[in-house]
């Protein structure tokens, strides 16, 4: 099978494999392509599961450098029309999450449009890594940066990071759990706030739990929701 005949779905399930393991999930009718394509092969023994061959797991690797070389180039042509458009300099390089703590960017309305952009470059690399092509979950670069991805979906939900001067979230790992992150509001309680924070996070595919803090605050803890 030619690379340029896989369907939508199939790539899906490539770019979605495991990859420790190469475990594929998906239909049995993706499932039979990819093997008859070579990028798969089922186990003989039950539960008969399919892992990729090596040629899948280059194509995998490809998929996956593409929907980061599209998020980069989507990155680029945002800075690009805010230079030509008067908005600023904007500055060059990977964009970074704000896990609060940071100082305040100078431009908000440019910082607006570098969230949106980066939040839509995560809703593509959702849909091609994750088995079913779902961007309501998140994806494996998620679970392995998740004070990252965490901020990443409060900000684009309009939530402020903390700042030296002012109130807001900050992102932290999780001490003794490293499958979530620690989601507090500075200074203060503000249980407001924490619940707003909650259902963004929710929105965006977290699974959010409640906590008490020892000075009477509350704290949540979010880690990736499961299918």
């Amino acid at each position: 099978m030619s690379t340029a005949k896989l369907t939508p779905a199939r790539r899906r399930a490539v770019a979605g494999a495991d990859a420790a393991t190469g475990l594929v999930r998906a239909s049995e009718r993706v499932l039979e392509g990819l093997v008859d394509g070579g990028f798969a092969v089922r186990h003989p023994r039950p539960p008969h599961r399919h892992y990729l061959t090596p040629a899948g797991r280059e194509l995998r690797d490809r998929l996956l450098a593409d929907a980061r070389a599209a998020a980069d180039a989507r990155d680029a042509d945002a800075a690009g029309a805010d230079r030509a458009g008067g908005q600023g300099p904007g500055e060059p390089g990977v964009f970074a999450a704000r896990t609060g703590g940071e100082p305040a960017p100078a431009d908000a309305a440019a910082r607006a449009r570098e969230v949106r952009s980066a939040w839509e470059g995560l809703a593509e690399l959702r849909r091609v890594s994750n088995a079913d092509g779902a961007t309501d979950v998140p994806c494996a670069w998620e679970r392995t940066h998740l004070a990252s991805a965490v901020a990443l979906a409060l900000e684009a939900a309009g939530l402020p990071p903390a700042a030296p001067e002012t109130g807001g979230y900050v992102v932290t790992p999780a001490e003794h759990q490293p499958e979530a992150a620690r989601v507090a509001w500075r200074p203060g309680p503000a249980l407001r706030e924490l619940v707003r924070a909650a259902g963004a996070l929710e929105a965006a595919g977290w699974q959010v739990s409640e906590h008490p803090e020892r000075d009477g605050g509350m704290y949540l803890l979010a880690s990736p929701r499961r299918r």
